[in-house]
């Protein structure tokens, strides 16, 4: 797509948002006629969206932010099914309960970056239609449209399929679900855009395509790419697990430093896609080399963490980390774990989530990449006691950049 005229085309194209769009001329028109409604949806596997998800929640605020409609779109039916899309194995699937409990955790996530309210952002949950459906009216309806011999070309089923992996008749209903999510979001609504990762391409696809069938309306899909760090890794994962959005699950101190250890060739990127800094300023940040690259990574941190945080927990995670790491002091405000002591360092490092298991703990001791008070642990069965509590904490350290103060409970 060359040279979109619409300011959201124009910006998400500049910061790296985009990676295929249905009909991008005539989006383009569209979108600079007046405002548009687009959607994307989440499904409600967890309590908290993490940062693999943060990519188009990003878009859906840029979406805003340029004067146009966005709708956060709620799974708490097609939970129930389970998308299949880029998976070897079916989702377990969980009760009606557990999918209530995600649901109020993601709630959480949409207010900080979203802005509610009459005429403003919305926030729906596909339940609503989903629930109430009927099966033989919906195979009536909706089945017809929908060719199996296209379907089973789609990645979410023919990739399974290849690699010889049971799809069961549940998972193959996912597409017409989201396909009819479109609909009738375009019909109660007025949507007329589709938005997600590039593992939905498929769906969005069908989704739009329904929509011109049974309304005779023009309606449009647009995915993000598919996001790696520069070592190949899936964005969002760490060897502790995936990094969460809410704070109940990941302290914004966690938060800040995920975004402050980023790869060097990662920095001008995540700037990008994941600050509203000017893209002069991105450019410019992204452009240092050596120790200077340090500071454009706080930024980014700093930058990332205001946006779900607020600007003082972000303000308050990089003054901990410059009084830790540039001052050598155990700041009061770092993340704190309290346990029964002695306790072993392995244990500790484990149910402070530095690492993800015993055996990764025991691993970086004999590496020695593990420091108890700022000296470094040799012996793998090496316990904190209360005599290595310093004004009634002890600092847990690994590597250069995590810490942990270990207080006795």
């Amino acid at each position: 797509m060359s040279g979109p005229k619409s300011d959201f085309l124009h910006a998400a194209q500049e910061r790296g948002y985009i990676h295929q769009v249905t009909d991008a001329e005539a989006l383009d028109a569209r979108l600079r006629q007046g405002r548009v409604t687009a959607y994307v949806g989440f499904d409600c596997t967890a309590d908290s969206l993490h940062v693999g998800h943060l990519l188009s929640i990003m878009l859906l605020r840029l979406f805003q932010r340029t004067g146009h409609r966005p709708v956060a779109l709620i799974g708490g039916g097609t939970t129930k099914v389970g998308d299949p899309s880029g998976r070897d194995e079916a989702r377990q699937l969980l009760s009606d309960e557990a999918i209530e409990a995600n649901k109020r955790g993601i709630r959480r996530t949409f207010d900080a970056f979203l802005d509610f309210g009459p005429g403003r952002a919305l926030m729906l949950d596909n339940a609503e239609w989903l629930d109430g459906l009927r099966y033989i009216p919906f195979l009536r309806d909706i089945g017809r449209h929908f060719s199996v011999n296209r379907m089973l070309t789609m990645d979410s089923v023919r990739l399974r399929l290849e690699r010889d992996q049971p799809l069961s008749f549940l998972e193959f209903n996912y597409m017409l679900l989201q396909s009819y999510d479109f609909l009738e979001l375009y019909r109660r609504h007025g949507v007329i855009l589709q938005m997600g990762g590039s593992d939905q391409w498929g769906n969005i696809v069908m989704g739009a395509d329904l929509v011109r069938r049974m309304e005779g309306a023009e309606a449009f899909g647009l995915t993000t790419p598919l996001l790696t760090t520069a070592s190949g890794a899936k964005m969002g994962k760490t060897a502790a697990g995936a990094v969460w959005l809410n704070p109940d699950r990941l302290s914004p101190w966690d938060y800040w430093q995920f975004w402050r250890n980023a790869d060097d060739a990662d920095v001008g990127r995540f700037l990008a896609l994941f600050t509203e800094l000017p893209m002069d300023e991105v450019r410019r940040l992204a452009a240092l080399r050596g120790a200077e690259i340090n500071e454009a990574k706080k930024v980014l941190a700093t930058e990332a963490t205001a946006l779900r945080h607020g600007r003082e927990a972000a303000e308050a995670a990089a003054e901990t980390a410059r009084r830790t790491f540039e001052e050598g002091g155990a700041a009061e405000t770092l993340p704190t774990i309290t346990a029964a002591l002695p306790a072993a360092v392995v244990d500790l490092l484990a149910a402070a989530r530095l690492v993800a298991s015993k055996g990764e703990a025991r691993r970086l001791v004999a590496q020695s990449g593990v420091r108890l008070n700022d000296a470094p642990v040799t012996d793998p069965l090496r316990q904190v006691t209360a005599a290595d509590l310093r004004d009634g904490a002890a600092k847990l350290s690994l590597g250069r950049k995590r810490h942990v103060l270990v207080r006795a409970g």
